[in-house]
């Protein structure tokens, strides 16, 4: 699969743009476990042109971390088209994404994000006047449609192709749902045998296991697949689905010990990203990388099964320094191992 002429090989696996998760520390870590491309945070339009500090420190990429997605979300040509030249000059991003598919209230309801899909002629006209602003390959991601009533992707797909984008990643879920229910990838796979529509289509979704990229792959015919809350708490999960897509089988070298060192890497180096920010110094401490990480150890897979967990869960999330989170992994991994 290419997009424009970056070559991410055979059945790709991308890290989704999640909102207070895909900070560079953790993109660089799904990325050295295999993600095929990493996203930033999404990035309000109006805040970059505003010059609010802490959307310019989200659009800041490494080199190592490439090839690298920065995603931005608004409600109106101007902005847009702004932004987009901010994050082209500034951030250097190989690819720009704009988000038409965020459900949250504070998103949606004033218009942005999947707010869009109820003004289908301003998405396009956005979109197209990004795509000429910029020079670099633009791509979106947006959901189904607003609700049940109004499934608009497989029209809407060729109308963005038009527009000139050079990738379309779907969520299978309408707004309406946010993120209950189970993803349907039967509109993923309508736009991506539309022997009309030649840009890649990245499907997305409930993809939580190897076997479920696998058949999205097979059944779908998807281009790439995306991979969001399933790296909560397992960023080695794109480890699991690259070996599993080129071999058939699952990695023999990631018992518990092993991903128990992984989480501990993580918290560091979430610490460590919060102890650099240079967008609010009175910020960068080490209490700011907790709260990032913590939640994410909560949710980790790898817990699951521990016999009266719930306290353990509980003092990870209450964890406000590095020696407390750290006492209360070794205290699991005791049960864990």
């Amino acid at each position: 699969m290419k997009i424009r002429d970056i070559d991410f090989g055979n059945r790709p696996v991308f890290l989704a743009p999640m909102e207070d998760v895909t900070d560079p520390a953790f993109r660089l870590l799904c990325k050295e476990f295999g993600a095929s491309m990493v996203y930033s945070e999404f990035v309000s339009a109006d805040a970059l042109i505003r010059s609010v500090n802490r959307s310019l420190e989200k659009i800041r990429v490494n080199d190592t971390e490439r090839p690298v997605a920065v995603q931005i979300y608004g409600r109106d040509v101007e902005s847009m088209v702004e932004a987009a030249r901010i994050v082209e000059a500034e951030a250097r991003p190989d690819v720009l994404d704009i988000n038409f598919g965020c459900p949250v209230k504070k998103v949606a309801g004033k218009g942005a994000g999947a707010g869009m899909l109820r003004n289908p002629e301003l998405m396009l006209e956005i979109t197209r006047a990004v795509v000429q602003a910029v020079r670099i390959p633009v791509t979106v991601k947006t959901r189904l449609g607003w609700d049940c009533n109004n499934l608009i992707i497989t029209d809407l797909a060729e109308q963005l192709q038009d527009c000139g984008i050079e990738a379309l990643t779907i969520h299978g879920r309408t707004r309406s749902q946010m993120y209950t229910g189970c993803a349907d990838w039967t509109l993923i796979g309508e736009v991506k045998h539309n022997p009309r529509i030649h840009i890649p289509i990245i499907g997305n979704g409930d993809i939580d296991s190897p076997r479920r990229a696998a058949d999205a792959f097979e059944r779908y015919g998807v281009d790439a697949v995306m991979v969001g809350r399933a790296t909560f708490g397992q960023p080695w999960i794109f480890r699991e689905i690259r070996t599993y897509l080129d071999t058939g089988r699952m990695p023999d070298d990631m018992d518990n010990a092993w991903k128990l060192d992984v989480l501990r890497r993580q918290i560091r180096e979430s610490v460590a990203c919060s102890m650099n920010r240079t967008d609010c110094p009175r910020k960068a401490t080490e209490l700011g990388g907790i709260i990032h990480v913590r939640r994410h150890l909560a949710s980790s897979p790898l817990f699951k099964g521990i016999p009266d967990f719930r306290q353990t869960r509980i003092r990870m999330l209450r964890a406000e320094s590095m020696d407390e989170l750290f006492a209360v992994l070794d205290e699991a991994s005791k049960r864990l191992l």
